[in-house]
């Protein structure tokens, strides 16, 4: 299961596969205030940039981290390798946007942002590789779990060795959609994807559809074994009181992190 940690006033979950310094940020610990209480570490939401950048020092001070990794997340699946010449400060330009961060360099921590959407962690400890990605629904239809693994695979992982983590995100019970979604699951899985998708019924044509359990399953057929994968549990629309959610909040929030570093 996923543990809660406190530390440096900063509430974070953590990954019982994970064995590197790693977190999945919650709302709590920052010091931003309103509709953004209190840990955002959106740069991009309208919080007052002096209360972001604190929020950052918390962070890193709570994981013991001098360097981050950002990217500017667009939903597509594009993974990056990055070194510690990407490493920047918040509101610093970024010169590249991609859904997924790699890399080998000890003491770089990589980080992505979600608010509903589904945050992936990586980590190989047999050749220290490690990864973050950002999988909304079309990113996970688009695979963005495999090309992770891939991504790895290129600076020398084996996929057997890798162990991956499926963070807090909006689970089955939460995401509605429309016919799209499950015309993608099925695209990308075939019949195994009905096992994520759930139609209740009725006169509207809505459906429920399972993200987590889809990454789960592309992870797998990445050639990541099943039993070094960690789902979380929990839902970020049912407890929004916990985690940002977009859905919940109906746009009007802050967003957490989901960091690892080779520490």
């Amino acid at each position: 299961m996923f543990k809660e940690i406190h530390k440096g006033g900063l509430v974070c979950m953590t990954a019982p596969n994970i064995s590197v310094t790693h977190a999945f940020t919650t709302r709590f610990g920052g010091v931003s205030g309103g509709i953004y209480a209190s840990l955002n570490l959106g740069e991009n939401r309208g919080d007052e940039p002096e209360n972001v950048r604190e929020n950052y020092r918390r962070l890193k001070a709570a994981l013991g981290l001098d360097r981050l990794c950002f990217t500017r997340q667009i939903h597509e699946t594009a993974v990056r390798y990055v070194t510690s010449a990407d490493a920047r400060e918040p509101f610093d330009p970024l010169p590249y946007a991609c859904d997924g961060l790699v890399t080998d360099e000890p003491g770089l921590g990589l980080i992505i942002f979600t608010a509903d959407c589904i945050p992936l962690l990586f980590h190989d400890p047999v050749r220290k590789i490690i990864a973050a990605s950002h999988a909304g629904w079309r990113g996970t239809v688009a695979d963005i779990a495999g090309k992770t693994v891939e991504a790895m695979a290129r600076l020398g992982s084996d996929p057997a060795d890798i162990r991956a983590a499926i963070g807090p995100g909006i689970s089955r019970c939460c995401f509605e959609t429309g016919p799209e979604v499950p015309e993608a699951v099925m695209a990308v899985l075939g019949k195994e994807g009905r096992e994520y998708i759930d139609d209740p019924g009725g006169d509207e044509d809505k459906f429920f559809v399972d993200l987590k359990g889809v990454n789960r399953a592309l992870l797998i057929r990445a050639g990541v074994r099943s039993e070094n994968i960690a789902v979380s549990d929990e839902c970020t629309v049912c407890k929004s009181e916990k985690y940002w959610s977009h859905r919940a909040t109906r746009g009007e929030r802050g967003s957490q992190a989901s960091v690892i570093a080779l520490i």
